[in-house]
């Protein structure tokens, strides 16, 4: 038995790169997805905010001499890309699985609404929130802490690179220190870099547990789902 019963997922966009430097590799991808499909089969309610790293970072733009908004547009499009190649391999696989936009773009998504997401997930569907926030300068970690709060998750995953919280990159030092369990204000005070200090804010404040883990292994998920000692914990 799950100790989550609804949760929300945020992946990076870099999750869906695999060995690539671009796009969306389809194996990462269908991989990913049956990650997904062993949690939902366990009547865990899922919801997914996807970055799109691997296709765009607005931020990046900024160095050619774009505007910051025409740049945080784009890359809030660019989630729905993401978005519908993860609704399309998990319709593959028969689980039932709604987009929410933050853009009006009633031909492709639903608009998101709160209520109506909750409903989804009541019915056992998963829902993907697309188009981030819906506002320039808001990171997709923002949109994943609004959405979680929203929907009232029990908590909020963060699906990485690396298996939890660490002191420093533990890519760059070998003598970092991975965290079980640390505080939103040991975060802060320690300017660890988990999440965007927006969405820090916002989840330290409404109270929502954020696990952190990653996605390399294939049983990553099973495990954050079932096991309290797997990736690293940030209480409010």
């Amino acid at each position: 038995m799950s100790q989550y019963s609804r949760i929300l997922l945020k992946l990076s966009g870099e999750a869906l790169l695999g060995p690539d430097d671009y796009g969306i590799n389809t194996k990462t991808l269908d991989k990913i997805c049956q990650q997904i499909k062993q949690i939902h089969a366990n009547e865990v309610q899922i919801a997914i905010v996807i970055g799109a790293g691997n296709i765009f970072r607005g931020i990046d733009l900024q160095q050619t001499g774009l505007q910051r908004v025409t740049g945080d547009n784009m890359g809030m499009l660019a989630t729905m890309i993401n978005s519908l190649a993860i609704k399309d391999t998990l319709l593959s696989n028969n689980i039932d699985t709604k987009i929410m936009s933050s853009f009006f773009m009633p031909n492709l998504f639903e608009a998101f609404n709160a209520q109506q997401a909750k409903e989804h997930l009541s019915l056992n569907k998963i829902v993907i929130f697309a188009g981030g926030t819906g506002n320039p300068f808001f990171s997709t970690d923002s949109a994943a802490a609004i959405r979680a709060i929203e929907i009232d998750a029990d908590v909020l995953i963060k699906a990485t690179k690396v298996d939890g919280v660490y002191d420093k990159d533990p890519s760059c030092h070998n003598d970092a220190k991975k965290y079980d369990k640390i505080s939103y204000d040991e975060v802060m005070d320690k300017n660890l870099k988990v999440m965007d200090l927006n969405a820090v804010l916002l989840c330290r404040d409404f109270k929502m547990p954020l696990r952190v883990v990653s996605m390399i292994t294939d049983n990553s998920l099973n495990a954050i789902i079932n096991d309290n000692n797997y990736g690293t914990i940030v209480t409010p």
